[in-house]
């Protein structure tokens, strides 16, 4: 399955974006998880005990990619801040109830996984719907 990109160089629809994002948090918790056993099996840290918002790091970077892609003009950095705030807030408050009974890596996934999401989505429509108001 290829990915649609419109003129731009940006990803075309929403499950194009979701996708390639889920992709790249995949791709973190699998290195991340060989990391931690890593770890724990030479006794330098107890499985777990890293910081779960390491997943994040490939989804910034086609985030950055998208923003890039969208060109100059007001509407990109709205929407940047306002998907980027929304994202990190929500995953914030997702990885802080889930901190209650779970470990860093599971807590910090969890809220890499929300943030994530909440960004595609609020990115993806906020532009559209921005797009569409001004012209």
């Amino acid at each position: 399955m290829t990915q649609q990109k419109d003129a731009g160089g940006r990803l075309a629809t929403i499950g194009d974006l979701l996708g390639s994002a889920f992709a790249g948090l995949a791709a973190g918790a699998g290195v991340l998880l060989v990391f931690e056993t890593v770890m724990a099996l030479t006794g330098l840290g107890e499985f777990g005990g890293s910081n779960g918002w390491l997943l994040v790091i490939l989804p910034v970077w086609l985030f950055v990619e998208e923003f890039r892609g969208e060109g100059f003009g007001p509407h990109r950095i709205m929407v940047g801040g306002l998907a980027a705030g929304f994202g990190v807030a929500i995953g914030m408050t997702v990885a802080g109830l889930v901190a209650e009974v779970a470990p860093p890596l599971v807590s910090g996934g969890s809220g890499a996984v929300t943030g994530t999401v909440v960004y595609c989505l609020v990115w993806f429509y906020g532009l559209r719907w921005l797009g569409h108001r001004s012209g």
